[in-house]
């Protein structure tokens, strides 16, 4: 596969120059060549779509400070215990560490500055399909489906409310520039099958223990695992550490072949997450990371904070 082929995928926008998934991040990424965007729907209060990482809100706003009183019992502030209003008023910022002070990435955007807002799922498409029409490309949306189950516990089915509203903004065939993914393997062979979605699906896959969903990711991740996979989703979403062991001989990086697994059942392939300031063992820049994921395992797509980086690497 040639390099030109492998997809940027902006992972929560240009997530490592402005705060994730803000407007501003994901126009930025636009701008320096994203074949993709990524967004991350939850459900508020009043069953709005908005575009955010977790089922939390506290790590990357300033909740604590404007609604002291509404955290939970575990101390963390959901998203579905917010109308949409409520969370219009709350600033974003850079990711910050448990400690709710230090920032997870400190050389990235200094957290606490500017004024960023949370954006729903339609304001996010009407922008990209707003620079579709204004630039001539076709930039596609990557919608993942954030804890399905947990949002049922809550009283709301968010994926029948997220096809509607894909159905609404002409996003409904794999022909169109739309792919849904999930961490949930019970809830995407729903999409499939019980809601009829015709639109490519992505298998994302975790390990067992980060508590994602109660799919099994070790039966997941082998070749009898790819196969059923396959049966219903159109590719999956690896972590990087799925697809690259280290050498016993020279501690090099060598493939665990996955990805050839995945390609043998016709799955594509898109791991996530490609940072420069975050690189795999044994990789000085992330432009060479890139590179050799491109050319020694033949992926299909990075998803990536750095979308400048990933296609300028691409392109060498």
């Amino acid at each position: 596969m040639a390099n030109k082929d492998v997809l940027v995928i902006a992972h929560r926008g240009a997530s490592g120059y402005l705060p994730e998934h803000t407007l501003e991040a994901k126009a930025l990424a636009y701008g320096m060549g994203a074949d993709y965007l990524e967004q991350d729907v939850v459900a508020t209060r009043d069953d709005e779509l908005v575009v955010l990482h977790d089922i939390h809100v506290d790590r990357v706003t300033n909740v604590a400070e404007k609604y002291p009183d509404r955290k939970r019992d575990d101390g963390r502030y959901y998203v579905r215990d917010f109308d949409l209003a409520e969370l219009r008023t709350l600033r974003v910022w850079e990711r910050r560490d448990d400690d709710g002070v230090s920032a997870v990435f400190p050389k990235r955007f200094p957290t606490g500055q500017g004024a960023f807002q949370i954006a729903t799922l339609r304001e996010e498409i009407k922008l990209v399909q707003g620079l579709n029409k204004s630039t001539g490309r076709s930039v596609g949306i990557y919608v993942e489906i954030k804890r399905p189950a947990w949002h049922k516990a809550e009283g709301i089915d968010l994926s029948p409310l997220l096809l509607r509203l894909l159905d609404d903004a002409g996003y409904r065939t794999r022909d169109d520039a739309a792919i849904v993914q999930c961490f949930d393997a019970a809830e995407v062979r729903r999409i499939r099958r019980d809601l009829g979605s015709e639109l490519r699906l992505v298998q994302l896959l975790g390990e067992n223990d980060w508590g994602e969903s109660d799919s099994d990711y070790d039966h997941l991740k082998t070749p009898a695992g790819l196969a059923e996979i396959a049966e219903t989703a159109d590719g999956v979403g690896p972590w990087i550490g799925h697809l690259i062991k280290m050498a016993e001989i020279d501690g090099g990086p060598v493939s665990t072949g996955f990805v050839s697994a995945a390609h043998d059942v016709g799955l594509k392939v898109h791991p996530y997450t490609f940072r420069a300031d975050e690189l795999a063992p044994g990789f000085d820049s992330l432009e060479e990371m890139i590179r050799w994921f491109a050319d020694e395992l033949a992926i299909d797509g990075v998803f990536t904070d750095f979308p400048d980086l990933a296609r300028k690497a691409l392109k060498a």
